[in-house]
Parts: structure tokens; C-alpha cells; sequence
């Protein structure tokens, strides 16, 4: 279409359309941090000056939502996992990844409940806890072949740390928001190498792990 022809109006739609979608990212991000990631579609909708129909427009399904709105959050937990694999010491990058990760999920009610979740059905999310996943088998894996962590930990292991983490927070935000160090800092002296004795109760699978993680996203 020649210059001519085309709409004058369109490209403030555009820029008009882009704002918009910014805005309730923006928006989202703050409600999802205190409510978590069931926050009111509409409520973000209106705080941020769109109709409930627009959001959509924007992100037709909650997930889509979530993934723009957790896009940093993912960049930071990926940058600290980097940091933990380039440590020099293996234990001191497990341990200050599992810190960061923890910190993370404390300081975000949303990305607490986003990080401890599978949504199978979208092949985004699936993808981004794959890498995650990857990355979290990694660092543990450098601290066990160092000898440092327990030969017998498992990536179950770890998100069940995030599990626990996210009930502790969920209790203790708001009465005492650094209760959840004191109990990484026991978790971890459990996880640090003293042998090779293994525990008598076996780990989870990984479709266990797989189908517990897909559960938390359907209450």
C-alpha cells in the first residue's frame, strides 16, 4: 500500500496499542507480585485503564499474561544460575543459587507460585521450566561431581525447597519476612556431602515430579 493510501490514524493505534499492552504488563506485574498468580484479570484490566476486552486482545489466556509479565524475573533467575555455574567454589554456587532463587520467590507472590508449577498447556511455559529445570540439574550436579552436595539429591529435591519456601513465605511475609533464610540455611546444611550413604525413602520420579508440579497450577 503507497504512503498515500494508508490510514493516518493507524499509526497511533499502534503506538496507542503498544501502551496499552506496556501498561498491563505493568499493572500485572504488581498484582500478581501481592495476589499471586490467580489476581483478578478484570482488576488488572481497570488499574490499568483498559476494558477487560482489550487485556485479552493483548493475551488471550491467563499464561500469556504471566510469561510477560514474568520475563524478567526469568532473566534474573537465569542470570544467577549462570553466576552459580561460573562460581569458583561448587558448593558456594549451589547453595547462593538456591538463595537467590528463594529471595526471588520472597520478594514476588506471583513468581512463587509460577516457579513451583508445570501449565501443560502451554508449550511456552513448558519450555521455560524445561530450561529451568535444565540449569537447576546442572549447578547440582557440579556440587555432587565436587563432592559437595549429596550424591543422592535429586532435581525433586530442589523444587520441593521451593515448595516448602513458598508455604513459609505465605505464613511469615508479614511477621517476620527473613524466617525463610533460617530454614535454607538448614536445608542446606542437610544437603551437604557427608558420605555415601543414601536415605531409605527413594525420591520422586521424574513423572511424579512432572504430575505434582502440573497439579499445584489446576487448585
Amino acid at each position: 500500500m503507497s504512503e498515500a493510501l494508508q490510514d493516518p490514524a493507524a499509526p497511533r493505534l499502534r503506538r496507542d496499542a503498544a501502551r496499552n499492552r506496556e501498561r498491563i504488563i505493568e499493572v500485572a506485574r504488581l498484582e500478581f507480585a501481592e495476589r499471586g498468580i490467580d489476581a483478578s484479570l478484570e482488576h488488572i484490566a481497570k488499574s490499568a485503564g483498559v476494558a477487560i476486552g482489550t487485556l485479552y486482545r493483548h493475551f488471550p489466556k491467563r499464561v500469556d499474561l504471566l510469561l510477560a509479565a514474568f520475563e524478567d524475573k526469568f532473566a534474573s533467575f537465569m542470570a544467577a544460575a549462570e553466576a552459580a555455574l561460573a562460581a569458583e567454589d561448587p558448593w558456594d554456587g549451589f547453595s547462593s543459587y538456591l538463595e537467590a532463587l528463594c529471595a526471588m520467590q520472597a520478594g514476588d507472590r506471583g513468581f512463587n507460585d509460577f516457579v513451583s508449577m508445570r501449565f501443560p498447556s502451554s508449550e511456552k511455559t513448558e519450555a521455560m521450566h524445561d530450561q529451568v529445570c535444565g540449569v537447576m540439574e546442572s549447578v547440582l550436579r557440579r556440587a555432587q561431581d565436587a563432592k559437595a552436595a549429596r550424591p543422592d539429591l535429586t532435581l525433586g529435591d530442589l523444587i520441593a525447597v521451593t515448595w516448602a519456601n513458598s508455604r513459609i513465605i505465605e505464613a511469615t511475609a508479614d511477621i517476620a519476612p527473613r524466617a525463610w533464610r533460617r530454614q535454607l540455611m538448614l536445608v542446606l546444611e542437610a544437603f551437604r556431602y557427608r558420605g555415601d550413604a543414601e536415605l531409605k525413602e527413594p525420591p520422586l520420579t521424574d513423572e511424579q515430579l512432572y504430575d505434582a508440579m502440573a497439579r499445584l497450577s489446576d487448585t
